[in-house]
């Protein structure tokens, strides 16, 4: 457990540290309130002193957007290429992501915030972190994201394909982006899976909120198994597959990648970019060196029945941004005793592919996602 010390009022404090990112304990820590002035406040934070911060609430997020805009100053410029463009883009994010993170709150040992006007957080936190144990010290800019997420999961996500909403729990990727459930809503279901005798049986390989698990059932498969290695999302996919009703056609298993035996269909909807994620919210979207995306390639074979299919629903992103090449992952399919059956394609509908700011938006504004089908050669 990591503890983060201070000096207020001339006595030393502490209180246990978290980060979602595992970033550790700041070493230099100093208290302010609604005397700290943004340019005092992000200099500090860029000398590496974390601010705990004991004014009024709405106050500290003020302070927060005032110093972002400072970081924002200094954007800096598209590269060379994709890739060069993607690297400066994700380095200018970590570095804005480490300052911002230097104000800091410290929550009570019933998760509550003992600032001016500040909201009731104790649900969030507890969702979130789990039952209150102790006080404890989280960045501002951390916080805010648990409040959000708790709207997002009290609210829901529409998803026409199950004519339903999704509830995202922290920390567990968000089914925002459609056009990956649709491709599943839509695609033709293999003939093993349709076929009459027998059970019908899925694998939904990294279920997340457990959407594709759920559009599958609707679909008429009969037995679906749910897989994740995240216990975050096996909550969150159990919770939603029990308020769908669907919980009697829908088994969420894990930690794992596959679940033991053979389906007629396995479906996988891997994070879609070779690179690190810095906190838990990233993991949805960056796969280092392609890890989860080879794990189901390789493993994939092994899990399907004799005529059944892998769906892989996988954007072209990183192929545009020069991170990854269609050879690449064409080499990988045929190694492991795979062959493409066929393969259905949809353009992204979000809005940053209409958003000319973005460093990125010649690729994002090109990219494609496709459902690759798959067999065993």
């Amino acid at each position: 457990m990591s503890t983060i010390r201070w000096t207020e009022a001339r006595t030393t404090r502490s209180a246990r540290w978290h980060s979602e990112s595992a970033t550790p304990p700041p070493r230099r820590v100093a208290v302010a309130d609604d005397r700290m002035r943004a340019d005092t406040a992000y200099r500090l934070a860029c000398e590496g002193t974390a601010l705990l911060w004991r004014g009024d609430f709405p106050n500290a997020r003020q302070l927060l957007h005032a110093m972002g805009r400072r970081i924002d100053r200094n954007r800096s410029h598209t590269g060379g290429g994709p890739a060069e463009s993607f690297h400066l883009h994700r380095r200018a994010r970590a570095h804005r992501a480490r300052i911002l993170g230097r104000l800091l709150v410290a929550l009570d040992d019933d998760h509550s915030l003992a600032l001016r006007r500040a909201p009731d957080v104790r649900q969030a936190c507890t969702e979130a972190y789990g039952p209150p144990r102790e006080p404890m010290v989280v960045s501002l800019r951390e916080l805010l994201g648990v409040i959000g997420a708790r709207e997002w999961r009290r609210k829901g996500v529409e998803v026409p394909a199950l004519g339903a909403r999704i509830h995202p729990h922290y920390g567990v990727f968000s089914p925002v982006r459609g056009e990956y459930v649709d491709l599943v809503a839509q695609a033709a279901l293999p003939a093993s899976a349709r076929r009459g005798a027998g059970p019908r049986t899925a694998f939904d390989v990294g279920t997340g909120t457990g959407v594709l698990a759920a559009v599958l059932a609707r679909r008429g498969i009969g037995h679906i198994v749910a897989t994740d290695i995240s216990p975050r999302a096996l909550a969150c996919a159990r919770e939603n597959v029990r308020c769908l009703s669907l919980d009697a056609r829908v088994d969420v298993v894990g930690p794992a990648l596959f679940p033991e035996g053979r389906a007629d269909l396995v479906v996988c909807n891997p994070p879609w970019i070779p690179a690190r994620p810095t906190s838990a919210l990233e993991q949805g979207v960056y796969d280092p060196d392609s890890a989860m995306l080879h794990g189901f390639l390789h493993g994939l074979a092994s899990h399907l029945e004799p005529g059944g299919e892998g769906w892989l629903i996988l954007s072209d992103l990183a192929e545009r941004l020069g991170l990854r090449t269609r050879r690449e992952l064409l080499t990988v399919i045929e190694a492991t005793g795979l062959r493409v059956v066929s393969r259905i394609e949809t353009r992204p509908r979000h809005p940053r592919v209409r958003d000319s700011a973005d460093p990125l938006h010649a690729a994002r504004a090109a990219e494609v996602t496709s459902l690759w089908r798959l067999g065993r050669v």
